[in-house]
């Protein structure tokens, strides 16, 4: 399948790449459709962003980051009541990702660990759950001031 996108143009991608978000995600509920592009370097290795790709809106493509990448010891609380639709999620189809936001000051750039997106990678569906955790923010920042780990 032949998607459209603002960052990429145009991208083929095969049918078991696309994730279903039954629920949609946070502020955009309509869409249901997503895949993950990786920015690749020039030696290769994937950028540590990717980018959550709408298969249905062009303009829309969330950056997200594997969250140990942001946290170390990251390890979210969620209701199991709103995993259901998840079916069997376990350590080996769990991939778990949080939405990044980059302000025109790149230094102010934050992760959401409040609302870490979720999918069970056997069946591609995903959704974008509320973490319980109380220390959890959604403004997390990522590039710390001394560039030396956890604030």
């Amino acid at each position: 399948m032949l998607i459209k996108t603002r960052c990429f143009g145009e991208v083929e991608i095969s049918d078991d790449k696309i994730v279903e978000f039954p629920e949609g995600i946070l502020g955009f509920e309509e869409l249901k459709r997503y895949t993950l592009i990786y920015d690749v370097k020039e030696n290769g290795e994937k950028a540590k962003i990717a980018w959550l790709q709408a298969v249905d809106e062009p303009e829309l493509a969330l950056p997200v980051i594997n969250p140990f990448e942001v946290k170390k010891d990251y390890d979210p609380v969620i209701n199991e009541t709103l995993m259901k639709d998840l079916g069997d999620v376990n350590s080996e189809n769990a991939v778990v990702l949080l939405v990044v936001t980059v302000p025109s000051d790149i230094t102010k750039t934050t992760a959401n660990l409040k609302a870490p997106i979720i999918i069970n990678s056997d069946i591609r569906v995903g959704a974008q759950l509320i973490a319980e955790n109380r220390n959890y923010v959604v403004k997390y920042p990522i590039i710390k001031n001394d560039d030396k780990g956890e604030k």
